[in-house]
């Protein structure tokens, strides 16, 4: 009984419109205190919830994400990525899925890289032919492959709850399916914009050299290397990278392109504070609500409830597949795994499948419900830049829903597609 009011109290704030921190911390609460335990052991949890060495990665990516975003980074990687696709239907748009991936290596969040793509594309892709209900499914679509490909805030989330899955290992799991994913919502973007002859109409289409637009966005280009290829040779720990990728890009900023002030120092380092404590908010109470789960016994029934059903490995993991998406509509990646993650771990023990693919499937789940209606948060963010009603976008982003499932099956029935790259790196 005092399970079902800890779901029920937490799903009826939510709905109520309070923030999903503070509805986490007070259905936990809510739940220990009918339950007669120990209330005074939740400022215990709150705390030893975010005092976790790994977390400090995450405000270092909520900041660079905003630097690079201020230097125009996105804006000259737009323009490679142009000239190197060219301006044929469904050119442009694909260009702005290949600039989604390419920040989804700097930064670790899918709405940010919304609004950032989207911010730089849209005008540029309606001169071009485009409806702007369809860019704001592009964008929102392509945004949700950032929290795929390393790094991922939701996989070094994922990485500090699961024992024995390290952050290396899952980055390095998470980038061929990244990349898949990109794929696969390429294809539908390029069909479609050939049957309704969408793009390649811009009559004020400047020929671009490759050469000079790939000079000009090199810079951009080097972040994902420098920060991934510096975890490789152990020059530092994905923490560390982080940091090293703050430096890289203010370096940018203000020596390469000079396109920083102390100014714009002063209001990212205000913006990525509190886009911090809000994520790390949510990792605190969010520690009170699975502390109260665990305590009062739910997670082990339910877990052993799912295991029960005999629906067989790949039944248990459509049966996960809906629940997620369904989940990853309303929530973010990092709240759905701070919520269910004590409940989906030993149901993947129970099978015996490796944690790490785990992981990345239950990512890309999660990704898939930040671009599906109605509350999807990637195209929240992208039909506000467009000037859209997510409405109108339900007719092209379908089929890029459909897309991404194909990947994720491929990537079910493949693991080697995650598991190769780490295990060929020895992590």
């Amino acid at each position: 009984m005092t399970g079902a009011i800890l779901f029920l109290s937490f799903a009826i704030l939510l709905l109520g419109g309070v923030p999903i921190a503070v509805a986490l911390g007070l259905a936990g609460a809510l739940a220990i205190w009918l339950a007669d335990q120990s209330i005074m052991a939740m400022p215990t949890n709150v705390y030893s919830g975010i005092a976790k060495y790994p977390l400090i990665a995450i405000p270092m990516f909520v900041l660079v994400g905003s630097v690079f975003d201020r230097t125009g980074v996105a804006l000259r990687l737009v323009r490679f990525a142009t000239a190197l696709v060219g301006a044929g239907r469904g050119a442009l748009a694909s260009v702005a899925v290949l600039v989604a991936m390419v920040i989804g290596g700097i930064s670790g969040s899918g709405p940010a890289t919304s609004a950032a793509v989207g911010q730089v594309v849209t005008k540029s892709m309606v001169a071009d032919g485009y409806p702007r209900s369809f860019i704001a499914a592009t964008v929102g679509a392509a945004a949700a492959t950032d929290i795929l490909i390393p790094p991922s805030i939701a996989f070094i989330i994922y990485a500090v709850l699961v024992p024995g899955v390290s952050v290396p290992a899952i980055f390095m799991a998470g980038m061929f399916p990244g990349i898949l994913a990109g794929v696969a919502i390429i294809v539908p973007i390029i069909l479609i914009s050939l049957i309704k002859e969408f793009g390649g109409k811009s009559r004020q289409r400047d020929p671009l050299s490759i050469w000079t637009t790939f000079k000009e966005a090199f810079w951009g280009l080097m972040a994902p290397v420098v920060i991934l290829g510096g975890m490789r040779i152990g020059a530092f720990t994905p923490t560390e990278a982080a940091v090293m990728a703050v430096v890289y890009g203010l370096f940018i900023g203000f020596a390469v392109y000079r396109t920083l002030t102390l100014r714009d120092l002063y209001e990212m380092l205000v913006e990525a504070g509190e886009l911090s404590a809000v994520i790390l908010m949510v990792v605190a109470l969010a520690s009170v609500f699975a502390w109260s789960a665990s305590t009062l016994g739910i997670v082990q029934p339910v877990a052993l409830w799912v295991v029960g059903l005999g629906l067989g490995e790949y039944g248990t993991i459509a049966l996960l597949m809906i629940v997620l998406i369904i989940i990853g509509m309303f929530l973010d990646g990092v709240s759905t795994f701070l919520i269910l993650l004590p409940v989906l771990i030993p149901i993947a023990n129970a099978f015996h499948w490796d944690l790490t693919w785990f992981g990345v499937i239950l990512t890309m789940k999660i990704a898939i419900g930040q671009f599906t209606p109605p509350m999807a948060v990637n195209l929240m963010v992208s039909c506000r830049i467009a000037g859209v009603s997510m409405e109108s976008t339900i007719p092209w982003v379908v089929w890029m829903i459909l897309a991404m499932f194909v990947a994720l099956a491929l990537v079910v029935a493949v693991p080697d597609i995650a598991l190769w790259l780490p295990r060929v790196m020895g992590l």
